[in-house]
């Protein structure tokens, strides 16, 4: 699967996108979540407060019970104000 980080997430986790093979445990967003929390200091600053994050599948808008397959384009983005 693709990852792409945007704003400040991607500042925290130190790339803007990255390809990862699904592990056995991600079935859904909140699963992909857990799971990036745990690869490093970057990103659990990143998802420390993960509803916040705002996540997109192949370009439509997903919930945190989303299902991801490892051919999925998976976006994370916070919240953007406008004004």
């Amino acid at each position: 699967m693709k990852i792409l980080y945007f704003a400040w997430m991607r500042e925290r986790i130190g790339t803007g996108e990255e390809t990862l093979t699904k592990p056995e445990t991600v079935h859904t967003i909140q699963d992909l979540i857990t799971y990036l929390s745990t690869r490093g200091e970057g990103y659990a600053a990143a998802f420390e407060v993960h509803m916040l994050i705002r996540a997109a599948i192949n370009e439509e808008h997903a919930t945190l019970d989303s299902p991801v397959t490892d051919q999925d384009e998976i976006a994370f983005f916070p919240p953007v104000t406008g004004g």
